[in-house]
């Protein structure tokens, strides 16, 4: 059986958990709690993963597989029911990967500005970075606002759910951010997104980190 190392904290280990999910996967992979700390290598990860990240997805072949998008990708090509994540369509691809490329952009802006808050000590914590930041969220939000019917329009696909699961990391962590707000559009498209049996199996949560 493949070995996913996950943990229910990371955004980018639930990209890979909604698409095992929406292909059908999820029982046929092992989950093993990782601690993969962004500011301490995890020397045992490493091992198999150089960049000591997750999600890493050990294949029962030997083959190791890094990053979500990765996963996720082996995941369409792997499962046999579901959506299809990435499309065969060559423009219908590229849109759908430049959308995946947004929400895990989001997620790239999202954890350094929460290692600032809450993991530096606040005399070395930088204003300036801060309010980038939240720059960008807001820009990026403001897009999605005005590209929300296209993504209600077209079919599930990689872009969808790494926006999605985007929205819903802003919601565990930087709630008070409020990116709803002056986005009806937006919110209802997520809204939809959070009803899906996937992400409702794969909800966010803090727990003891392992040692």
């Amino acid at each position: 059986m493949p070995i996913l190392h996950w943990s229910p904290r990371s955004p980018y280990v639930r990209k890979a958990m909604v698409a095992l999910h929406e292909k059908g996967l999820a029982a046929s992979v092992e989950t093993v709690r990782t601690h993969a700390d962004p500011m301490i290598p995890h020397e045992g990860l490493m091992a198999i993963n150089p960049l000591s990240k997750i999600p890493t997805l050990e294949l029962e072949d030997g083959r190791v597989l890094f990053d979500s998008h990765v996963v996720c990708e082996w995941a369409d090509l792997e499962g046999k029911g579901g959506p299809q994540l990435f499309p065969s369509d060559p423009a219908a691809r590229l849109e759908a990967e430049r959308d995946e490329a947004l929400g895990t952009g989001l997620l790239d802006v999202a954890l350094p500005w929460l290692v600032e808050l809450n993991m530096r000590p606040e005399a070395q914590r930088s204003d300036q970075m801060l309010d980038v930041y939240r720059t960008k969220m807001n820009r990026v939000a403001d897009w999605l606002e005005t590209h929300a019917p296209r993504l209600t329009e077209r079919p599930f696909d990689i872009g969808h759910l790494s926006i999605g699961v985007a929205l819903c990391y802003l919601d565990f962590r930087f709630d008070a951010e409020g990116w709803r707000q002056g986005r009806p559009a937006l919110a209802k498209w997520h809204e939809g997104f959070s009803e899906r049996p996937s992400v409702k199996a794969t909800t966010f949560r803090d727990d003891p980190r392992p040692t």
